[in-house]
């Protein structure tokens, strides 16, 4: 079976049967994240840097606590802040992690048309792999929460990993091992959705009576789940209500591969029936066909000399005229009129055989 990191793979881009299902006891692992806990202290942010080896950006204040205005092709992971108005006049900070939620469904991977440039194993980890990747960005367009980012100077999409490299030797993410007040929890996925539906009646209890844990079903549920104080400002937080994987054109990218596959195992067996119909064709002995080759050829001759240019035949001369003389001909030396022959008697200059007036 197909592995990488160690990890067994559920499915590829643009690959058919990418995964055998050999190995069905894999644990789905999950990261938590419980926006209640966090403090937008960017422990995480630059956990992620150090340990991915990003290089830092030039950042300026633009009116907000965080450090950069959007992810990019190295910022994989942002914390981000909003202040709001709520009902009853009161302010409200929203902060949020920002980065790859790891959709059981992904929509980046039923985009890609690069075979193995996407990568989702069985754990639930998707990543990305550069040295396959096209730069077409349809992975940017198909996914649901804006995530990969292109970079304009390598011509390859970047996203979070979720430390794959690490899950796969038995650690923790950086950014889990680097939050100080445990917002960031790892583990099964079964586990996690455990811990957060506890966290959200604790909520509820404390009086955030719309707590909810994000884990939207139209993407299949996601690998990087939120414990939301303020379900009902999902809005503001900058996650979608109702996440869906867009299913016009990349659905029919989806079903364009597969009637290739079924047009390609259709012509093989074409062929083969046609095979054992017919059997193998020889070409003809060689002598045999050198015969037929002159036979077109002289069929050819023929039909060519037979008035295929379209040029009329001369007509022959009426029999019994000589060859310039104009009366009948009796014999080479005969008696009949003059023209005849030599020595005829016949009348004055009737051809060249036939005496002349003067001769006479």
């Amino acid at each position: 079976m197909s592995t990488e990191l160690g990890l067994a793979i559920r499915r590829k881009s643009a690959t058919p049967a990418s995964a055998t299902g050999i190995r069905r006891d894999t644990t789905e692992i999950a990261k938590l994240v419980d926006i209640d806990l966090c403090i937008g202290c960017k422990a995480c942010e630059v956990a992620c840097k150090e340990w991915n080896d990003l290089p830092a950006e030039h950042t300026a204040n633009f009116g907000s606590y965080q450090s950069h205005e959007d992810l990019s092709a190295s910022t994989w992971d942002l914390m981000r802040f909003k202040e709001i108005e709520l009902d009853d006049g009161d302010i409200a900070w929203l902060i949020r992690k920002d980065s790859c939620l790891h959709c059981d469904d992904p929509g980046c991977l039923a985009a890609c048309p690069a075979p193995g440039a996407i990568v989702q194993y069985t754990n639930g980890i998707v990543n990305f792999d550069q040295t396959k990747c096209i730069g077409c960005q349809y992975c940017v367009a198909g996914c649901p929460f804006d995530i990969p980012r292109f970079d304009q100077k390598t011509k390859k999409v970047y996203k979070c990993t979720l430390c794959v490299d690490r899950v796969s030797a038995s650690l923790e993410p950086a950014c889990v091992k680097s939050c100080p007040t445990g917002a960031i929890k790892f583990g099964g996925k079964a586990e996690m959705v455990d811990v957060a539906l506890g966290k959200v009646d604790k909520l509820k209890g404390r009086g955030f009576k719309d707590a909810m844990l994000y884990d939207p079903s139209g993407v299949g549920g996601l690998h990087m789940m939120y414990v939301v104080p303020r379900g009902d400002r999902l809005a503001d937080y900058g996650l979608p209500s109702d996440p869906q994987v867009p299913g016009t054109f990349f659905s029919a990218l989806s079903v364009l591969r597969k009637l290739g596959s079924v047009s390609v195992w259709g012509g093989l067996l074409a062929t083969a029936i046609f095979y054992l119909r017919t059997g193998r064709r020889r070409p003809p002995p060689e002598a045999d066909a050198v015969a037929a080759a002159e036979r077109l050829g002289r069929e050819s001759e023929a039909t060519a000399g037979n008035g295929a240019t379209g040029v009329p035949e001369p007509e022959a001369a009426p029999t019994g005229f000589g060859a310039a003389g104009n009366g009948p001909a009796v014999g080479p030396e005969g008696n009949g009129p003059a023209g005849t022959g030599p020595g005829d008697d016949g009348p004055t200059g009737a051809g060249p055989g036939g005496p002349t007036e003067v001769e006479r």
